[in-house]
């Protein structure tokens, strides 16, 4: 794919991948901490979706805040960080389809995103998700800078060999 004039330089910059882990892991650390300290919360909020199986709404509340606390703290870091990338890629997606449905349906409900009480779920959640989503694909995609998942391996490599 040819790119317009610098753009791809622009948009593949490691200090922009830099900004972007820092800034989405900082989101998902940030939404973790009120979800893991407030679970029963988390799962009121999970069942007001209307989405997930009764017996499904309690598990889901108790892995899903850990699992955005690890992915951004991988995120951030630099270790990982397309593994990381792909699980709040994933999360993403898992949440606009979310929102999208509930929307659709008319539910009137709070997103849950980062406390229990907040502005009722609507489009701008979603664009705002989907904004997310689109600079998690360019952490996956580019290399960024100060990662130490690449020093990690050259040290583990002295230490082989």
């Amino acid at each position: 794919m040819k790119w317009p004039g610098g753009l791809k330089t622009s948009i593949a910059h490691p200090v922009l991948g830099l900004l972007l882990r820092a800034y989405v892991g900082g989101v998902f650390i940030y939404a973790s901490m009120y979800k893991i300290n407030y679970p029963g919360e988390f799962a009121e909020t999970i069942a007001s979706y209307q989405l997930v199986p009764f017996w499904a709404v309690n598990l889901m509340a108790l892995v899903m805040p850990w699992a955005e606390l690890v992915s951004g703290i991988l995120i951030v870091i630099g270790v990982r960080t397309k593994s990381a990338a792909a699980a709040i890629g994933g999360m993403l997606v898992m949440f606009s389809l979310a929102i999208v449905i509930t929307l659709l349906r008319g539910i009137p409900i709070g997103c849950g995103c980062f406390t229990s009480v907040e502005e009722p779920l609507g489009w701008g959640t979603l664009g705002r998700d989907l904004l997310w989503l689109i600079m998690t694909l360019q952490v996956y995609f580019f290399p960024s800078a100060l990662q130490l998942e690449g020093r990690l391996l050259e040290s583990l490599r002295e230490v082989d060999g």
